[in-house]
């Protein structure tokens, strides 16, 4: 509970800070939202053009977008400490992280609270409103016969275990940020580009990268078959719908195992000695 409190104290000190320049942080809120709007028009347009992708319509895809777009924008915002950590590293400051008497995990948590990822939050909120509405509209049965109360669960649920999964991306980003001082781009093929691909329905991929990033990457695991589950639509691979109730899990196992290697590379951090 004093972690909790601590963490709670880091997150309306970092609010604060931001919101002292409300101008500037408008601006910014306003810029991710029309970007990343931007990148939905390019989906309306292909799927305006041509009706469908492989049989998933409009309001389909939108849910995808908006699901993993409203969970990026929750992992991004919270994580952005292990983001910097290449820079800590190289300027000697984690040094003041380890003679702290709390956790490193939970004070990089509080390094700051990204506020103006809101922009992308409500993009991603919008796109996922509309997206399921249009579903719902059209006949679709949300999560079988379950109903909205369902879907409502099913779609925190979801969203939670992607925020978990992302970062835990995040963290091991960090963990070889100590061993390389820099943080190495081809991460970024794991986050930026798991959520570009998690965007759409996983079964227009082929089957090795569907098993890639689902069995090793578990990108599949939080996205894919838990809205395949809300949507009530089978998956053509034949999995059943019942496994989306349980597979968000694997983004909170993914994390507990970026927690482990976390410990690990706190091992290979050597001070700068300045």
């Amino acid at each position: 509970m004093r972690s909790a409190r601590l963490y709670a104290r880091y997150l309306g000190i970092s609010i604060r800070s931001q919101l002292q320049y409300r101008a500037s942080f408008v601006m910014q809120a306003i810029g991710n939202f029309v970007v990343n709007g931007g990148e939905f028009l390019a989906v309306w347009a292909l799927l305006s053009r041509f009706g469908q992708i492989d049989g998933w319509s409009l309001p389909e895809v939108a849910v995808f977008y908006g699901t993993v777009s409203v969970a990026f924008a929750i992992a991004d915002a919270i994580s952005t400490g292990f983001d910097r950590l290449g820079d800590l590293v190289r300027h000697g400051e984690f040094d003041r992280y380890l003679l702290r008497p709390r956790s490193t995990v939970l004070q990089l948590l509080g390094y700051q609270f990204t506020l103006r990822r809101v922009g992308r939050f409500l993009q991603g909120l919008v796109v996922l409103a509309y997206g399921l509405s249009a579903s719902f509209s059209s006949g679709t049965p949300w999560v079988g016969a379950g109903g909205a109360v369902a879907a409502g669960i099913l779609l925190l649920w979801t969203i939670a275990g992607c925020v978990a999964f992302f970062t835990g991306l995040m963290m091991i980003q960090a963990v070889i940020a100590f061993r390389t001082v820099e943080s190495v781009e081809i991460m970024n093929v794991f986050t930026y580009g798991g959520v570009q691909a998690a965007e759409y329905p996983f079964a227009i991929y082929a089957r090795w990268f569907r098993r890639f990033f689902t069995f090793v990457i578990p990108l599949g695991a939080v996205t894919y078959y838990p809205v395949l589950t809300l949507l009530g639509v089978p998956d053509p691979g034949g999995t059943p719908l019942w496994v989306g109730w349980i597979s968000p899990a694997a983004g909170f196992a993914f994390l507990l195992i970026a927690a482990s290697l976390w410990r690990v590379g706190i091992r290979w951090y050597s001070s700068t000695g300045s």
